[in-house]
């Protein structure tokens, strides 16, 4: 059994089951809304927001109706700012296929996201779920803030290892932090236990960022370093720990590379290369694993079981996939 199917083993018939009530969620009267979101359908990822949301849920007591609802309204929102996203990069590509406005422009791309967040208020209002709407709501909010934040600080390329944590915070953990909060909200948990696995999806998703930060500078199956940070303008933990451990003058060079020179594959390479010879990506794989350690402590809360087994291997697959 691969991680990915005993991660899912516990909750695979609600996986099943959540199908079509996410198909239900986003029907509509109009055609062409129609026929774009099935588009959107038959693309979707690995679905693991459903599956921290069912295994939370189960975690704490079991799934309910309440927990599709808050699987639902989690993806309809965050499908949405995956459309408007795109946009706003002028993206042609989502997960390997055509974007929404690749394939329809721009103006309907927004239209549909538009319509995605509406479904999702409506689907929440509409089933009395207003503590799950707060829930994904406010990370909606903070994910917005997140990357605001990101896109101010890239101009002068100042960015310290706290405003990178609080991007990071914002931009990727906040949902995934909603997902773990509302499947205990679902399955009727207390306060206390719904901050825990809103905590322990919080230090999930600093540990998934991070590791992503470290695939652009070839570390995992990803053949050779890519650089598209570096070609964005990004600031990453690990070349945030290294200028923040070189002199003045190696600092002001590598950011004059990235501002003038950050399309040239032979000064990314070598940006890449001081990055790996100062010891960011050392640097950034402790912080992650440190993350990890906090997250798992926080589940250790829980009773032990096949749930909590499958939380724990998604935690290690958080820090161990090659891809």
């Amino acid at each position: 059994m691969s991680a990915t199917q005993k991660i899912k083993a516990p909750v695979l018939r609600d996986l099943e089951e959540f199908e079509s009530h996410f198909k239900q969620s986003m029907k509509s009267t109009v055609p062409l809304l129609d026929k774009i979101t099935h588009y959107i359908i038959r693309r979707k990822g690995k679905q693991l927001r459903p599956v921290f949301v069912f295994l939370c849920a189960k975690l704490v007591r079991d799934v309910t109706p309440s927990s599709y609802t808050a699987a639902s309204l989690i993806e309809l929102l965050h499908t949405a700012t995956l459309v408007h996203d795109d946009v706003v990069d002028d993206a042609s590509y989502r997960r390997g296929f055509l974007s929404i406005n690749a394939l329809w422009k721009n103006k309907i791309a927004v239209l549909v996201g538009d319509y995605l967040l509406s479904k999702g208020l409506v689907l929440s209002i509409d089933r009395n779920e207003i503590e799950l709407l707060r829930i994904v709501t406010e990370a909606v909010r903070q994910m917005s803030e997140g990357e605001l934040l990101q896109m101010e600080k890239a101009r002068d390329l100042n960015i310290t290892e706290e405003v990178y944590f609080a991007v990071i915070k914002a931009k990727t953990a906040s949902l995934i932090a909603a997902c773990c909060a509302s499947g205990a909200a679902s399955a009727g948990a207390d306060s206390v236990t719904i901050e825990r696995l809103h905590r322990f999806g919080m230090l999930t998703g600093l540990a998934f960022q991070i590791k992503d930060d470290l695939f652009d500078y070839g570390d995992g199956d990803v053949g050779k370093p890519t650089g598209i940070d570096i070609k964005e303008r990004k600031l990453t933990l690990p070349l945030i720990y290294a200028l923040t451990r070189t002199d003045s003058a190696k600092r002001k060079y590598i950011r004059a590379l990235i501002k003038k020179h950050n399309e040239n594959p032979e000064k990314v390479r070598e940006i890449i290369q001081w990055v790996h010879q100062s010891g960011g990506l050392e640097y950034a794989r402790n912080k992650m694993m440190a993350l990890k350690n906090e997250a798992l402590a926080e589940l250790m809360h829980f009773p032990p079981g096949e749930v909590r087994e499958s939380l724990e291997t998604l935690l290690d697959y958080t820090v161990n996939r090659k891809k």
